[in-house]
């Protein structure tokens, strides 16, 4: 669901309230996820239309709330070597069950995302990836982070 500040925040406008938290991939720090049950890495990812899009390999989460904000998701390579490395934010999700991840996105939406290489030494602009898939940025204005998927 897109509010109106989600709207003007894909658009290019800026509605921030802040300046956002530093972004960590799970797999690289000492938390976990609160409930085990709920942790996607390791599910494979379906498009709208069920199609494969890859694996969820990590969870970008921030420093300030600990929420998870983007899916890393690894495509194509061999156990890993040589995968194509996607994000997705969280508000794509659509719907999980004990294999899947589903999103509200097409393959060929997500393969044309902008680059994500986790090896990076700066940090990408998380906007422009929120602003790609048409959603407002988790510091924006009016920012309502979703709930896990049960259906």
């Amino acid at each position: 669901m897109n509010t109106s500040t989600d709207r003007a925040a894909a658009s290019g406008s800026t509605l921030t309230t802040e300046k956002p938290g530093t972004l960590h991939r799970l797999n690289d720090t000492t938390l976990t996820v609160a409930d085990p049950s709920e942790d996607v890495r390791g599910r494979k990812v379906l498009d709208a239309a069920g199609e494969e899009i890859g694996e969820v390999d990590d969870l970008l989460i921030d420093d300030k709330e600990n929420k998870v904000r983007f899916l890393q998701v690894a495509s194509g390579g061999f156990l890993g070597i040589g995968a194509t490395k996607f994000l997705i934010p969280v508000d794509a999700v659509m719907r999980v069950d004990q294999d899947h991840v589903h999103v509200n996105q097409t393959r060929e939406k997500v393969a044309g995302a902008p680059r994500y290489d986790p090896e990076m030494v700066e940090e990408p602009d998380w906007g422009a990836y929120y602003g790609y898939y048409g959603y407002g940025p988790y510091w924006g204005r009016g920012y309502a982070y979703p709930p896990y998927p049960y259906y």
